[in-house]
């Protein structure tokens, strides 16, 4: 469950970034008036562009993150646990690869952004995925639910 939601969330945000770059501007494309629009935006910090010249530090704590949950993903038992690891894992890929990838490379890239809400910063499916995560695991472990299976006692 991980692996399989990890792979759809990198999938879907680099395919929607892929036609945001060659289907957006950087003029705003309403979608329902000026609540929802498509914005394309290149992004060198992290959310609300901040920190935008820590590329290096952010891509060094995504990688980091990253390696916390392949380590800990072979332990979860849980599914709704897998599938908020999964969302998190997919959700960094996809801006990883873009530190990585897009211009200046060197894990200094910009981060392809495209939806716009009123009042809040333009972001993108990875985005929505990790703060997605972030929620779930919030509530998952204010729920007390069982990450991994308990051990028998000897």
């Amino acid at each position: 469950m991980l692996a399989v939601t990890a792979l759809i969330v990198f999938a879907f945000d680099y395919l929607t970034k892929t036609l945001a770059i060659e289907h957006l501007s950087s003029q705003p494309k309403q979608i329902i008036g000026e609540f929802l629009q498509l914005r394309l935006t290149y992004n060198s910090g992290a959310a609300f562009s901040l920190a935008t010249s820590g590329t290096i530090f952010l891509s060094t704590f995504a990688i980091i993150v990253c390696a916390v949950i392949f380590f800990y993903g072979r332990k979860v038992a849980s599914n709704r646990w897998a599938f908020a690891l999964g969302l998190a894992l997919g959700g960094i890929f996809g801006n990883l690869s873009d530190r990585i990838f897009r211009d200046p490379g060197r894990l200094q890239g910009e981060v392809v952004d495209w939806i716009e809400l009123p009042n809040w910063p333009i972001f993108n499916i990875a985005d929505m995925a990790v703060v997605g995560a972030a929620i779930l695991i919030s509530i998952l472990s204010f729920k007390n639910v069982a990450f991994d299976k308990p051990q028998e006692k000897k």
